[in-house]
């Protein structure tokens, strides 16, 4: 089986492109991607409660559309070290992706923001909170210091 089919990585995006900031668009092509094997894509769904036939947003239950960064990789106009792997990748539909934003998940999702789960009335809310938070146990996520791995007087200019 080829779960790539269903696991797309996150592409940079354009500045352009919706209402990104042009720090999102140049953190995100920065960062690394680390492209995971067909096992670890089904291990993700299986800790998920899905397969490849059952793929569907983690926060909504609504058809997944893309793989959305659980642990955001911006934070106030700054890097949070975070990457793009499958254990900070959930599969997400567009609605929940773009209403989370760069904001936590567990605040987000029992938050009062006009498309949250909580604020959409979705009913298996506790058991998706606990699906994902089973998810974050699952493997240590990397998380690189910028500012030490970069000349510091290069990372001030940016």
């Amino acid at each position: 089986m080829d779960y790539h089919l269903v696991f797309k990585m996150p592409v940079p995006m354009k500045i352009t492109g919706r209402s990104s900031s042009i720090t999102n668009s140049f953190v995100n092509s920065i960062i690394p991607a680390f492209i995971p094997t067909d096992s670890e894509i089904e291990q993700a769904l299986l800790i998920l409660g899905m397969d490849l036939n059952t793929v569907e947003c983690i926060y909504c239950g609504a058809n997944h559309t893309e793989w959305d960064h659980l642990r955001p990789i911006v934070l106030d106009k700054k890097p949070t070290g975070y990457v793009s792997e499958i254990q900070n990748l959930v599969p997400s539909c567009s609605k929940c992706n773009q209403s989370k934003g760069n904001k936590a998940w567990d605040k987000w999702i029992t938050g009062s923001a006009k498309l949250s789960p909580k604020s959409r009335k979705i009913r298996d809310l506790k058991h998706r909170i606990e699906t994902l938070t089973n998810y974050t146990n699952w493997k240590t996520p990397t998380k690189i210091d910028f500012e030490t791995e970069l000349d510091t007087s290069l990372w001030a200019k940016h």
